[in-house]
């Protein structure tokens, strides 16, 4: 018996130097020659994992020679493999370990499966020995399993279990639709009692036949889930009974599991960054609450700062707070998921450059509409001329102003518009110290200039809304050609009435002028209308007045 064991072991040796070096598909083995010549031992850090079947079985970590782990793995799979195909002739019990000087195989008869080398061992820990016991057993237990696997008794269980995984998916699907026949009949039933009409304050948004139909709709898009789920289960569940299609099953597990399980232990490891997220808010909130009071109390003028104006109170909250906000999302940003993936960076740079593209107006408008607000040239309500438009102001926002028209026209200006042009406030000037409104009017040299003013300050004493006091005042402007030209001036504290006392104003002037018996009229014309009635209305005429007659004279 020993003498056959030493020739086994010559035999098995000799063929193995002899044929390592050249055969490339068992590159597990050792070169001819004088081993300690030809063995190099390395330690590699991308361990390649043995996979003759399902699981893996084990992992090569050292290379020897020239050839990988990868190379290595790679062949000890496929004689594993050979081995499990002969089920006839093949004795589990003929896998043994062989030791030869330094070297250690796991052979079967003069089959060499694989090699042990002393780094191998180094790498986990244990002596070639023990080492290579261990791959025989786990070589020996899976080459069984296999064969168990491929046994005609085996394999009609598992068809008999693919048969019941069919038998049971039909009837699921047959009770979940019986089940939501019955819940839509319930649906049904109720509609006009528990199931109404849906409505936001008084706009009707569904009727009870729309909402029946809606609900009937997501009870089926629920009733399709759940079919869906329980074949998508069931299909990968049918694969894992045979061990050549368990890999398709994992795979279309993986795809429902991974996902879940990859949130799982994302929202694990955030809760941390979670807990100091919310307490930066919690700060910043009450921080805002704090300001947002002080704004109040100042735009209540129940705070009074020397120098800054309570109608800045809340535009300042405005800018404080985005500034804030803005803070406070730097101070989270590092906290936050993903910040440092390639995608969060991609969308943030993307929605730079759209904003900065797209927004240069807008923030014209905003910086204009600061600018304004801090400038004080208007407030709401105040009447103001803008270019050639006239009008109360309405409203007041970070990008346009509206101003409406005495005509109840509703113009929207922007507020880049606005810092580029001139504003006239009326409002402020009546409030301050009065508004002064002027006509002006001309009148010839033959009418005397004390009798002018006399007639005009008249007309300002009747005209309602002028203020007495300061009283009105008359300029003479210009000395011309034919006549004189004179300004009536006229203090207003209403300047929304300014069209008003303007038309009342001219009217009183009309009647003063007319009562006295003084013509409003251009000198030019009074000069060529040579037998033509005053232009004075017939009521302020007297009785016995005649046109002039004609100046005609003939010449001999």
């Amino acid at each position: 018996m020993n003498m056959m064991l030493f020739l086994k072991k010559i035999i098995i040796l000799t063929v193995f130097l002899s044929f390592s070096a050249a055969i490339y598909s068992q590159n597990d083995s050792i070169p001819t020659g004088n081993p300690k010549s030809y063995i190099s031992f390395k330690k590699t850090y991308n361990p390649a994992p043995v996979v003759p079947f399902r699981d893996t079985l084990f992992y090569i970590n050292a290379e020897i020679g020239t050839f990988t782990p990868q190379e290595r793995a790679a062949a000890i799979t496929e004689r594993i493999r050979t081995l499990s195909k002969e089920l006839s002739s093949f004795q589990i019990d003929s896998i043994a370990v062989l030791t030869e000087e330094e070297f250690v195989y796991i052979a079967y008869h003069d089959f060499i499966i694989m090699t042990v080398t002393t780094t191998d061992a180094k790498l986990k820990g244990r002596t070639q020995l023990h080492l290579a016991q261990d791959y025989q057993k786990i070589i020996k237990e899976s080459i069984i399993q296999r064969q168990k696997d491929m046994g005609w008794i085996t394999i009609l269980w598992r068809i008999a279990l693919i048969v019941l995984i069919v038998a049971v998916q039909y009837f699921l699907i047959k009770i979940v639709n019986w089940l939501f026949r019955k819940i839509s009949a319930k649906i049904e039933r109720l509609k006009g009692t528990k199931i109404k009409t849906i409505k936001i304050r008084t706009y009707k948004l569904m009727d009870e036949e729309k909402t029946t139909k809606f609900i009937l709709f997501l009870v089926k898009i629920v009733r399709y889930l759940i079919i869906g789920l329980t074949l998508y289960l069931s299909i990968p569940l049918a694969f894992s009974v045979f061990p050549a299609t368990r890999g398709i099953a994992t795979v279309l597990f993986g795809y429902i599991l991974t996902p879940f399980k990859s949130i799982f232990y994302s929202v694990i490891i955030f809760i941390p960054n979670l807990i100091t997220i919310i307490v930066i808010i919690f700060v910043f909130r009450y921080l805002l609450k704090g300001i947002r009071f002080l704004a109040g109390e100042i735009a209540r003028e129940r705070l009074v700062i020397k120098g800054f104006y309570a109608d800045w109170a809340h535009p300042t909250y405005n800018i404080v707070k985005i500034l804030l906000y803005a803070f406070m999302f730097v101070i989270i940003f590092p906290y936050l998921p993903y910040n440092e993936s390639a995608v969060f960076k991609g969308v943030s740079i993307f929605i730079g450059v759209v904003f900065s593209l797209g927004s240069s107006s807008i923030i014209n408008n905003v910086v204009s509409g600061l600018v304004l607000t801090y400038m004080r040239p208007f407030k709401i309500g105040d009447r103001i001329k803008i270019g050639d438009i006239v009008g109360n102001v309405t409203e007041k926002t970070p990008f346009v102003t509206r101003i409406r028209t005495p005509k109840n026209e509703e113009i929207t200006i922007p507020n880049s518009n606005i810092m580029s042009a001139q504003t006239f406030n009326y409002s402020q000037s009546a409030r301050t110290y009065g508004l002064i409104l002027h006509t002006e009017m001309t009148f010839g040299y033959d009418t005397p200039w004390r009798q002018v003013h006399e007639l005009l300050l008249n007309a300002a004493k009747r005209t309602p809304n002028v203020q007495e006091n300061p009283k009105p005042f008359i300029f003479q402007t210009a000395l011309n050609d034919f006549y004189v030209e004179y300004q009536l001036n006229v203090y207003v504290v209403d300047a929304d009435k300014m069209a008003q006392i303007y038309s009342d104003l001219h009217q009183n002037v009309q009647d003063v002028f007319n009562e006295a018996g003084v013509e409003i009229m251009s000198p030019h014309y009074q000069a060529y209308r040579d037998g033509n009635r005053v232009a004075v209305p017939a009521s302020y005429l007297s009785d016995n007045y005649q046109a002039p007659s004609f100046q005609v004279k003939i010449e001999k």
